[in-house]
């Protein structure tokens, strides 16, 4: 293989590793001597459906709803019998009335529990826009505003959740309490740094321990625009999330059935046996993707150059979640997303160093505002992208990154993955 291929070979198997029919199965519960019914919410919901379905007895009653992004359902096999699960459809990352019909649905799914009956909540990242119910008094424009400025505000994924879980009426642990008196089982794939369930689809159905003190330190922070009624309300607790310990959770528990630091080993284990070595940098990288992305392309010259900390040919890997923080100009002119801009970045910082390769791509395959997971940069980059007239460093600052890669090829366009462990990436020094 080429390192190009071999980069995409690595992407493949770490994405290969998170899908849900193969981690889902293993977790799953014995049927009750009730009802069971699923419900759920993300990118990689409706493949987590799909799997449970196919893996649940077929003489077992199972029903339920959940919600992923749209394009984002897997072909149900033919020959098999209906899918008993309902899957819709909605949109990310700015919630829509389809969101909001969809959670109306989940919460129409779970009436008329019995303590012998079983939820199980299937959850993965993006749930936070697909499952959506405003407050009391707000509407559901309200929460599109707060999404957007959330968006574009430059916040990490902890900050923008911590938010998101005090200002909905169904986020932050408040969906487990539909959920009484029957048991629940929540099941999480992970695409948030250090796996925290509570940041997972802003962790609808397990406990919080932020408070809203936490929320409004963000909002004000970040400057967040806000109604001052829902701002007294955070400043007088009212908006507080069920916390670790409430009674609501007594019946509840949780596991993690696929995470960051698992599709990391696995794309490690893929090049060990391609005949590198493999190092895992983290799987929780956080910050400005450009950043990141010239801290990557520093240890890439490190190695290249010094062979410190590693002696070449190697990979590095890490995940995790970068932010990008958006100006009034680039939210109506840039195209890309985090990982297309982490690379255009580490382009830059390069500058064609001789052998070394990298790839940054979104694991649920779509980067942002783009139809593409990420892209590769090749010792040649910049050289090819001055021969077509590409300012890469005018690109870069109109955070037009996408348009950039799209212009040489350099795309990784695989489509929906159906699952969500957050970005991955790796370089390649020979």
């Amino acid at each position: 293989m080429t390192p190009p291929e071999l980069l995409r070979h690595l992407y493949s198997v770490a994405v290969a590793r998170a899908h849900p029919a193969v981690v889902l199965p293993a977790h799953l519960p014995a049927p009750p001597q009730g009802r069971t019914v699923v419900i759920g919410a993300g990118k990689a919901s409706g493949a987590m459906a799909r799997a449970l379905d196919a893996a649940w007895p077929a003489d077992r009653p199972l029903s339920g709803t959940v919600v992923t992004r749209y394009g984002h359902v897997p072909p149900w096999a033919p020959g098999q019998a209906p899918p008993r699960i309902t899957v819709l459809e909605a949109a990310h990352p700015v919630p829509d009335e389809a969101g909001l019909h969809a959670t109306h649905a989940i919460v129409a799914a779970l009436q008329g529990l019995t303590a012998d009956d079983l939820v199980i909540a299937l959850m993965s990242g993006g749930g936070s826009a697909l499952l959506t119910l405003p407050l009391p008094g707000w509407a559901l424009f309200d929460e599109q505003d707060l999404h957007r400025q959330l968006l574009r505000c430059g916040a990490s994924i902890t900050e923008v959740n911590t938010v998101r879980r005090h200002l909905s009426a169904i986020k932050g642990g408040r969906l487990a309490g539909l959920c009484g008196p029957a048991p629940m089982l929540t099941l999480a794939i992970s695409d948030v740094p250090g796996d925290r369930l509570e940041d997972i689809a802003s962790g609808p159905t397990v406990p919080d321990p932020t408070t809203c003190a936490d929320a409004l330190a963000v909002i004000d922070r970040y400057g967040l625009a806000l109604p001052a009624a829902l701002i007294q309300q955070l400043r007088r607790g009212e908006l507080e999330t069920p916390k670790p310990g409430d009674p609501v959770f007594a019946q509840h528990s949780a596991r993690l059935i696929a995470t960051p630091q698992d599709m990391l080993e696995a794309a490690a284990q893929a090049a060990r046996e391609a005949g590198l070595q493999a190092h895992i940098l983290s799987d929780r990288m956080e910050g400005e993707a450009r950043d990141v992305g010239h801290l990557h392309a520093a240890l890439g010259l490190q190695v290249a150059r010094h062979q410190q900390p590693f002696k070449p040919p190697c990979v590095l890997l890490s995940g995790g979640e970068t932010t990008v923080t958006l100006d009034a100009i680039a939210q109506q002119t840039g195209s890309g997303g985090r990982c297309s801009e982490l690379m255009l970045s580490a382009a830059l910082a390069l500058q064609g160093e001789p052998g070394v390769w990298m790839l940054a791509a979104d694991t649920d395959g779509i980067d942002g505002h783009s139809e593409a997971a990420g892209a590769v940069i090749t010792p040649d980059t910049l050289t090819r992208a001055q021969a077509r007239g590409l300012d890469a460093r005018a690109m870069l600052h109109a955070h037009d990154s996408g348009r950039f890669f799209e212009a040489l090829g350099d795309c990784l366009m695989p489509g929906p993955t159906f699952t969500n462990v957050n970005d991955f990436r790796a370089v390649l020094i020979s």
